[in-house]
């Protein structure tokens, strides 16, 4: 009998006697939804006589019918053109509730089709998110009916720059071709509705104040110095242009997230809220008027104010905040849900201040980060982040208590695509590496590295079917 190859690991796997032959296992299992589950679990039993996948919801049987599927490849044929099925038994869960992938469409946009088969990926994993980093200062990816140039102006730069960013530079190469491109409202619904279909929860990112480049291009009036006219960003980096705190700028962003809400039915909308530079604050007038009539002392304190000001929309409509770790330090609402990038100890910092945590810390679940031999690998931005050292990953961080751990709501990595130009690219750098995170998304027994590996090596043929590039194995 083949080895039973399934990533991620179930939570308990048990190999029982002998073998279910069947003409066509996966139309004759019987599949239930039963009462004494918990909404999460599920079962296989595969016996001589049948094959039973019960679940306590419709979510958990869907993981069912994952993990069943990838059971079947350890099939092998029988008499009469049948196939014997091996006998076992499964209990299974999920440890986190947010399983969840970021993919940054805003510095290279990546073609609907591709969101489809990376849904397809996060499906395969039994990962349940999709966070799309929608908008950032070198292009505005979703259609916005009140906002028109957000997409004519803010979708394209005239080129991009070539080569490595380093710190402190600043003569540039340029490679003269324009990019750009947007998501109509209809493709982030059929996208959102591809989703659904696989349990998994679409959240956009509309990243702010700072990162909003793009959109000062647009609209000039956004910006801190109304009569500059700004281009879309050509290169990467962080950029000081940011929005101003003005009421209209306030009803522009509110304006724009309600069309937002109205796209994306996620629980979750994500705010950004992370390298907002505060240098125009302190140098425009406006800005600095609305500083002293706040009573605050540092114009930084103006993005927590910003932030609170737009995300009362979220609030009417029952929706949850999410920032980047940046914004604990900004006297954000007590309710946001804290995505902890900068470090692991960020995520200990923000749940012992009360917030639920979603772990993405870049030590560990970066993958725009190298892999193996920059001298031989394709251009990143840096650092190391190899396949071994993703599975060895630990979600939750030393030094919490239990009610702090509890707060650790799950667990997220992160494609930034500076240096990927498209779906190779980005395929490339995702996999296999997610299908490492999936483990301790998941909850996987902790096995050998080479355990993880065996499992692996078959894997790769179900990420081929996708139609996703992956980086081979060393």
């Amino acid at each position: 009998m083949p080895d039973i190859a399934i990533v991620p690991a179930p939570r308990e796997l048990t190999v029982t006697e002998g073998q279910w032959i069947a003409e066509d296992p996966a139309a004759e299992a019987v599949r239930t939804v039963v009462e004494n589950l918990g909404e999460t679990e599920y079962r296989i039993d595969v016996t001589p006589e049948g094959a039973r996948l019960s679940a306590g919801s419709e979510d958990a049987l869907r993981h069912a019918e994952t993990t069943y599927g990838q059971l079947l490849d350890a099939a092998v044929p029988a008499e009469d053109g049948k196939v014997a099925v091996p006998a076992v038994h499964i209990a299974d869960a999920p440890r986190f509730g947010w399983r969840g992938m970021m993919l940054d469409v805003a510095r290279h946009f990546m073609p609907k089709d591709f969101v489809l088969k990376v849904l397809d990926v996060i499906a395969l994993h039994r990962l349940n998110v999709l966070h799309l980093h929608l908008t950032d200062d070198q292009g505005w990816r979703v259609e916005i009916d009140a906002y028109p140039r957000l997409t004519e102006v803010g979708a394209w730069r005239d080129q991009s720059m070539v080569g490595k960013m380093t710190h402190h530079q600043t003569e540039f190469e340029y490679d003269g071709q324009r990019h750009g491109g947007f998501y109509t409202k209809d493709d982030l619904r059929e996208i959102v509705a591809y989703a659904a279909e696989r349990g998994i929860t679409v959240v956009p990112e509309i990243d702010l104040p700072g990162h909003m480049q793009a959109a000062i291009a647009a609209y000039p009036e956004l910006g801190n110095f109304p009569d500059t006219q700004l281009g879309v960003r050509q290169i990467w980096g962080i950029s000081d242009d940011v929005l101003n705190v003005n009421d209209e700028t306030v009803e522009f962003v509110r304006t724009v997230l309600r069309e937002v809400l109205e796209i994306f039915p996620s629980p979750y909308i994500h705010l950004g809220g992370d390298e907002c530079p505060s240098v125009q604050w302190t140098q425009a007038d406006a800005a600095q008027k609305r500083q002293a009539e706040l009573g605050l002392t540092e114009a930084g304190q103006l993005q927590g104010w910003f932030t609170a000001q737009v995300s009362s929309v979220l609030a009417e409509e029952g929706r949850r905040l999410v920032g980047w770790d940046e914004m604990v330090e900004t006297d954000c609402p007590q309710d946001a849900v804290i995505m902890a990038w900068r470090s692991a100890q960020r995520g200990e910092v923000a749940a012992k201040a009360g917030h639920e945590v979603v772990m993405a810390p870049c030590e560990s679940v970066y993958f725009d980060y190298y892999q193996g031999d920059p001298a031989t690998e394709p251009l990143a931005i840096g650092n190391f982040i190899p396949l071994e050292k993703v599975y060895d990953f630990e979600v939750i961080p030393p030094g919490l208590t239990d009610e702090e751990q509890a707060r650790i709501v799950g667990t997220q990595c992160q494609i930034w695509t500076e240096y990927m130009e498209g779906p190779e690219q980005v395929g490339y750098m995702l996999l296999p590496r997610l299908s490492a995170f999936a483990e301790r998304a998941w909850g996987s027994p902790r096995t050998s590295y080479d355990e993880f590996l065996t499992r692996l090596r078959p894997h790769l043929a179900r990420i081929e079917a996708i139609g996703v590039n992956y980086r081979p194995l060393d």
